[in-house]
């Protein structure tokens, strides 16, 4: 696997960025085709990217745009690829992750908010959610919502973490508390909303 071979991990980021040079399109381009490509590998974790962009650009706000343009569009391809192999694939999915079968039984309660937790909590990969959600059939709608949503706090934590941190002094990782913090808060109240829709009566005609 590439990411063994190259040593492709947050510990490893500042060698990996001296292999990349070109300016900041070229870059900015780079880092967006890459992250659309790798959505193929399904287990690439979206935190290297994102932490790298922000160590090649610099510029928070750049970086910020640059890799939230880059998760809208590695988003697509995994989910139409579920979508396309429907079942037979979530059934496979289902024996190797068991997991898997209670995250099905929980989509018909709320798609964005299953959608949000996964994502926002990182218990599955993002590529490999993605593809899960396609072939459980989510509205493309609650995926893309969910999924940018979910994604977010994730972006800013290691965006900020590339630019001003120092990813092998494990002090610098205080940073993300409040990015941690606010997700926590986030994925409880999806929780609650989705639990308070459970229980709301079914009206009578």
């Amino acid at each position: 696997m590439l990411i063994k071979k190259y040593d492709i991990s947050i510990k490893n980021l500042d060698n990996i960025q001296k292999l990349i040079s070109g300016g900041t399109i070229t870059i900015a381009l780079g880092m967006i085709i890459f992250s659309v490509i790798k959505s193929f590998a399904l287990v690439f974790p979206p935190a290297i990217l994102f932490a790298l962009t922000g160590i090649l650009l610099k510029n928070i706000w750049l970086a910020l745009l640059i890799n939230t343009i880059a998760t809208a569009l590695s988003l697509f391809l995994p989910y139409f690829l579920g979508r396309f192999t429907g079942k037979s694939m979530l059934d496979l999915l289902k024996n190797k992750f068991p997991k898997i079968k209670k995250i099905d039984d929980f989509a018909a309660a709320n798609d964005f908010t299953l959608v949000f937790i996964l994502k926002a909590s990182g218990i599955l990969p993002s590529d490999l959610s993605s593809l899960i959600f396609g072939a459980m059939g989510i509205k493309y709608r609650p995926y893309m919502l969910g999924s940018n949503f979910g994604l977010l706090p994730l972006n800013i934590m290691w965006t900020l973490l590339g630019i001003y941190g120092d990813l092998s002094n494990p002090w610098t990782f205080l940073y993300i508390l409040p990015i941690i913090f606010f997700t926590v808060i986030c994925t409880f109240a999806a929780k609650r909303i989705s639990s308070n829709k459970k229980r709301e009566p079914v009206a009578e005609d």
